[in-house]
């Protein structure tokens, strides 16, 4: 079972990933910033949803410390401001792709599959 890693500093955006993703198979872990999120790398997440506008730690930030740990983790990019120069920047550290919130529930499940994957 595939392992994804949400966060995100809204409450409801990682209740509703958590649900769409544990409905397609996948363990789910959750962050409400970057600390957490870097605590929960011990999980070894197959993919890590990572919003970008996070109080205290950014998006940049936390995408740079994880690649620090882990250099190849997999990390999808949530947005709700599409600025184009952190899209590029965290693409530029690694980041697959990025989604633009409010994403469609169908983008995020077949971002999801298509790199972490179903076994």
């Amino acid at each position: 079972m595939e392992k994804i890693l949400i966060v995100d500093d809204q409450f409801g955006i990682r209740i509703l990933l958590n649900e769409i993703l544990e409905k397609e198979g996948y363990q789910t872990f959750q962050a409400a910033n970057g600390p957490e999120a870097l605590t929960l790398l011990k999980e070894a997440p197959d993919l890590v949803l990572l919003d970008m506008k996070i109080p205290g730690m950014d998006g940049i930030e936390i995408l740079r410390k994880m690649k620090e740990k882990e250099p190849d983790i997999k990390v999808i990019i949530m947005t709700a401001y599409g600025e184009l120069g952190m899209i590029q920047e965290a693409e530029a550290l690694g980041a697959l792709t990025h989604i633009t919130k409010p994403f469609d529930i169908q983008d995020i499940r077949n971002l999801v599959k298509e790199h972490a994957g179903v076994k």
